[in-house]
């Protein structure tokens, strides 16, 4: 039974954890990167996230793929090898449909049953935010690098017979934590005018 508990509870852990990773604010749960301060790429200093504007509120804008090229530039040039872009269902939706200017879609689908956008592979990470006024809804680089994520001994599992007799409680515990550790690995995409 215990161990069915913290397969489930594992579950729901790992739910939060992606939300806090992506938004979190550090009060009792990590930081995510998106809870740092952004920046326009121009004025980047350590300790904010850098991003590059689409140039219109809640829209790609006049030339959608030439922002997200700008985009993959952004970070220096060590942390390209290994990035990746991060983005939800519905932003995902709205790249797939994203064309060049020979009407091909830049989306490219391959034999692993992934996808890539202009070379680089996606991750679809339901908590990041629509595409909406000022949102940074897509985010790009070496996540390994930039974000440090700290575990401590997975999922503790403590079983009280004593505390409400004839019942069971079972407590359940996990510690982990969160930040960006390196700022010119992760950039992101914002929807606005600047």
């Amino acid at each position: 039974l215990e161990e069915w508990i913290a397969g489930e509870v594992e579950e729901a852990f790992a739910g939060q954890e992606r939300a806090a990773f992506v938004s979190g604010d550090g009060a009792d749960k990590p930081r995510g990167f998106l809870d740092y301060d952004l920046v326009a790429e121009g004025s980047h200093v350590w300790g904010k996230i850098g991003y590059v504007a689409t140039g219109v509120d809640a829209a790609f804008g006049t030339t959608p793929v030439d922002k997200i090229i700008d985009l993959i530039y952004t970070p220096k040039t060590q942390f390209r090898q290994n990035a990746r872009f991060v983005m939800n269902r519905k932003t995902v939706s709205a790249v797939r449909k994203l064309k060049d200017v020979d009407g091909r879609y830049i989306w490219e689908p391959n034999d692993a049953g992934g996808a890539t956008l202009l070379g680089y592979p996606i991750t679809e990470i339901e908590d990041m935010p629509d595409i909406a006024a000022s949102s940074a809804s897509i985010a790009f680089g070496d996540f390994g690098r930039g974000y440090l994520i700290v575990d401590r001994a997975g999922v503790r599992v403590l079983r009280d017979p004593y505390s409400a007799k004839p019942y069971v409680l079972f407590y359940v515990t996990k510690r982990v934590g969160g930040g960006v550790q390196n700022f010119d690995a992760i950039k992101a995409l914002k929807f606005g005018a600047s």
